[in-house]
């Protein structure tokens, strides 16, 4: 029966990794936010019920038949766009639906606010961004609205770039977003990280007919800029999101592309084909998925007929188009495999894996600790050097 090497996954990656001419993109969901003590959609979606009053709490119910958390957000705003004065849909008259849609918004903004959360997996992740020398940047898409990787890229001072200009209201750039990664025609230097977040953030606003980045969580008598309505009148106020999904897309036609993905359920069909289609018409883009535990149907279906597409689970992978389960070694493997489970799909531990990899320095741990303490004593990365 055929099995799968951990060790030699585990190698093989950071080996790719190790290459600086690489471009590396990676692709996280809700899975990295709950990591770090977070809610993810699921538990979101139930904490929102709660906290609304019942009026609200039942309109929210009946939106939500059929439809994730993302999707009922998209009619509610439908329904707010659409009505004028008493005229209803689904028992909510525009006001009704605006008023839901804020509610809606402040509850999320207080649920994953990062003040209890434990930033140390995104903490070990941007100690890994710090070291990177690509030659092209490293491009970060991610589905979460919280503020979890920003804070982390700040605190260990590696520079960032986000699609917006500014500091108090930042304006969306979509020149600099539309430019082709490591081209002459990109302003934004290589050694900025791209962060991309693809359904907005909790520090996106409505500004007009436009979207602004503020400096913290918008206040409450606004709605959250958090994922687009898909009205088609409304379509300048989609241009971010609309933006970055084309931006995504190209990343992954870049040549010579790795694709990390974690804490990522493949819930948002239209974010899976654009992975999927890079995987069959770039042969050479290579996309490792890195699953908590069970693997995704959706995802192993794919995976078996894509060679370039690696699925690994804590129990079973798919590599090279095979499915089939780890072999366990004699001896744990710290931080990789241990009593019988492969560790990565954990994003703590892919965020220490990565920290501890694709670096050609002879005291990575040491660096590492470093970059770490230089955080707790707010002190720049060098040690003040």
């Amino acid at each position: 029966m055929a099995e799968h090497d951990p060790l030699r996954f585990a190698t093989g990656l950071s080996a790719k990794l190790a290459t600086r001419s690489r471009h590396v993109c990676a692709l996280f969901g809700a899975g990295t936010s709950k990591a770090c003590g977070l809610p993810d959609v699921a538990e979101l979606q139930r904490r929102i019920l709660a906290a609304l009053p019942k009026p609200q709490s039942d309109s929210l119910t009946g939106l939500l038949h059929g439809r994730n958390l993302e999707e009922g957000l998209s009619r509610l705003r439908r329904i707010s766009a659409l009505l004028t004065g008493d005229q209803a849909i689904d028992g909510l008259t525009a006001a009704g639906a605006t008023e839901l849609d804020r509610a809606i918004c402040r509850v999320i903004i207080s649920e994953v606010d990062i003040g209890h959360a434990d930033l140390t997996a995104t903490r070990h992740f941007a100690a890994w961004l710090a070291r990177a020398n690509y030659h092209f940047p490293v491009e970060i898409f991610t589905v979460n609205y919280d503020l979890l990787f920003e804070t982390a890229l700040e605190e260990l001072q590696v520079a960032y770039f986000d699609g917006f200009i500014g500091n108090l209201r930042a304006r969306f750039q979509t020149d600099l977003v539309e430019t082709a990664p490591g081209s002459e025609q990109d302003s934004v230097p290589a050694f900025f990280t791209r962060l991309w977040k693809l359904h907005g953030s909790v520090n996106w606003a409505w500004d007009a007919r436009q979207v602004v980045r503020v400096g913290q969580a918008v206040g409450e008598e606004v709605a959250a800029a958090i994922y687009p309505s898909d009205t088609k009148y409304e379509e300048s106020r989609r241009v971010p999101f609309l933006v970055l999904q084309d931006r995504m897309r190209r990343a992954l036609h870049q040549p010579e592309t790795l694709v990390i993905v974690g804490g990522y359920s493949f819930g948002d069909a239209h974010l899976n084909e654009l992975l999927f289609d890079a995987a069959v018409r770039r042969e050479r883009t290579e996309i490792a998925v890195f699953c908590y535990s069970t693997i995704p149907e959706l995802l192993a279906e794919r995976a078996l007929l894509t060679p370039n597409i690696q699925v690994v689970g804590d129990r079973e992978a798919i590599i090279g188009g095979i499915r089939a389960a780890w072999a366990v070694p004699e001896n744990n493997i710290g931080g990789i495999f241990e009593d019988g489970r492969f560790l990565l799909g954990d994003f703590r531990r892919l965020a220490q894996f990565l920290a501890k990899s694709a670096s050609r320095e002879p005291d990575v741990d040491g660096r590492l600790r470093q970059l770490l303490d230089a955080v707790a004593q707010n002190l720049p990365a060098d040690g003040g050097a």
